[in-house]
């Protein structure tokens, strides 16, 4: 997504909560002639968020793309039944507040200039639901709410806020399984609810998420966008 709003002609500010990741995409850009800066905070520390924001000077596109789905410490799965509020918390601290701490920082001034775009990473389970994943489901069904209240907000102001709702994707952390367990049994079992059966890639996320920060996307707003592989089907 970063290479995508380079090639775009942005200047892009790369987040991560861990500065190697941050600096080896950065390293990555630049090396393709384009414009880019680390930025190393923890989207769920408020203070962190808007201390970096301030340094960074007028954002004028955010995109929410920290998340949290299950990875390994950071919040069980299983029947919410059998849930404790601590298996709740990574998720909503990452998927829900850390979205509200990244657009309090930046809509001010994007409110002032009268002109931003706001684009959060959902996903189909906020829409759905998810079996043993209630706490997930909730904290990006609480993000796409977010976003739909900051565009009905502020569209007055010449600000736009839109979700991309994805399906299973194929990133870095679940590669080795795709890598090594495409043609098992449990890959067959995931990919039989998708109608094209393949897992997503960064790819086919990132010319929305473009398309929705630039001029082009200028009428579309408060919308979630699926971007799932025929996973779900909306009118």
């Amino acid at each position: 997504m970063a290479h995508s709003f380079a090639s775009a002609g942005a200047e892009v500010l790369v987040n991560d909560i861990d500065a190697g990741r941050a600096d080896g995409v950065v390293d990555e850009l630049r090396a393709n002639d384009a414009q880019a800066s680390p930025a190393v905070f923890d989207v769920t520390d408020f203070d962190a968020v808007t201390k970096a924001v301030a340094a960074a000077g007028d954002i004028d596109v955010l995109v929410n793309n920290a998340g949290n789905a299950g990875a390994e410490g950071f919040g069980g799965r299983g029947p919410f039944a059998e849930s404790d509020p601590a298996d709740w918390e990574p998720y909503l601290r990452v998927n829900l507040y850390g979205a509200m701490y990244c657009t309090r920082a930046v809509l001010p001034a994007m409110v002032g200039r009268r002109w931003g775009r706001i684009v959060t990473i959902v996903s189909d389970a906020g829409r759905t639901g998810d079996t043993n994943g209630a706490a997930y489901a909730a904290s990006k069904a609480g993000a796409a709410g977010l976003t739909r209240s900051i565009a009905a907000e502020n569209g007055r102001h010449g600000v736009t806020a839109n979700n991309i709702a994805l399906g299973t994707m194929r990133t870095p952390m679940t590669e080795q399984f795709w890598a090594e367990h495409a043609d098992s049994p449990q890959a067959k079992a995931i990919l039989q609810n998708y109608a094209i059966r393949r897992p997503g890639t960064p790819d086919d996320a990132a010319g929305i998420a473009v398309l929705l920060a630039s001029d082009h996307g200028s009428w579309i707003t408060g919308q979630t966008i699926p971007v799932n592989g025929g996973f779900s089907f909306t009118l």
